[in-house]
């Protein structure tokens, strides 16, 4: 059991999966109400994470970067291929990071796009897709979308059926893949065979019973929520009628139609609950779900990588994509 204060000033506490509960201390933490300190910060931990757990695995998997078009009038958008050189079958996993809309970018992702491309035997695209506040919704969403109609467009070339083209996303790439699948459908553009969403960043109302519970757990909070939407769909506009289901995908009405999906939540996670609500609407819309709530976990306890929950979530993420690829 961790104890943490709350800004009330009384300690609440947290049972923590005891493999998880000494490293929170260690966690890295910094302020998010600066997005030049946030991305600062971002960037001397991953350093830090380098220096200390080396360079990663690149055995077994070629990779290069391509600068495709970018939504009408925007400019062109990098994405990086991994190829692995087994293949098992011709298909694709179309990789989003996360970081609240604002932070992330190719290099943050670069160890686990490696495994999975290893892992899978499949070939995996990742997007570096434009980040408010600067540049807030729809530019990060169509800078997907753009990602994802060109490999589609290019599937033969990258060696991929088309029709096996896999989302992946977690926390805000989990929310721009569930918008990914919205707008494929509507727009009728590329097809999405599966869509893995972890720990999903869905619902601007921040009404839920974790997101007002959790206002103080670790690498995620209630004030990082509302940091991350008011930099996404610009300030004083969060939880107002204006807000697009594209932009956050838990307002939409209509779910039918939309790819089978896998959907994780950890326990001490104020987007818990939104992603628990998330799956059971795409289910009572007919498509088939996968939900799995692990226990004891907070947002982002997988970079823990010691503890055996989180290589059940790292693994169970292998074993969703496979099923959802057909590999």
């Amino acid at each position: 059991m961790i104890e943490v204060i709350d800004p009330q000033g009384g300690p609440v506490a947290y049972a923590f999966d005891p493999e998880l509960a000494p490293a929170v201390a260690e966690l890295p933490d910094f302020e998010m109400n600066d997005v030049g300190v946030a991305r600062e910060r971002m960037q001397q931990m991953m350093e830090e994470m380098l220096a200390a757990r080396g360079a990663p695995d690149e055995s077994g998997v070629r990779f290069r970067e391509e600068l495709v078009p970018g939504p009408d009038g925007a400019p062109d958008v990098r994405l990086r291929i991994y190829t692995p050189e087994r293949p098992v079958a011709p298909a694709a996993v179309y990789d989003v990071h996360g970081g609240g809309f604002v932070l992330g970018d190719l290099e943050g992702g670069h160890a686990s796009n490696l495994q999975l491309a290893r892992e899978l035997g499949a070939v995996v695209v990742t997007v570096d897709y434009r980040l408010a506040p600067e540049h807030p919704f729809p530019a990060p969403l169509e800078d997907c979308y753009a990602g994802l109609v060109w490999t589609a467009k290019n599937a033969d070339a990258l060696g991929v059926d088309a029709d096996r083209i896999a989302l992946h996303g977690i926390s805000a790439g989990g929310g721009l893949c569930a918008a990914l699948s919205l707008l494929a459908r509507d727009r009728g553009g590329p097809h999405i065979a599966f869509q893995y969403l972890g720990v999903p960043e869905v619902d601007d109302r921040l009404e839920t019973p974790s997101m007002r519970a959790f206002t103080d757990t670790p690498l995620w909070n209630r004030p990082r929520a509302e940091f991350s939407w008011d930099s996404y769909l610009g300030a004083g506009k969060r939880g107002t009628a204006e807000v697009s289901h594209y932009a956050a995908p838990a307002r939409a009405t209509d779910l039918a139609g939309l790819p089978p999906a896998y959907v994780s939540v950890m326990e001490f996670d104020p987007l818990r609950d939104e992603g628990i609500a998330y799956a059971q609407a795409l289910l009572h819309a007919g498509v088939p779900v996968e939900l799995h709530l692990f226990p004891g976990t907070f947002h982002g306890s997988a970079l823990v990588e010691s503890a055996a929950v989180s290589r059940r979530e790292s693994e169970e993420a292998l074993v969703a994509l496979r099923r959802g690829l057909g590999l």
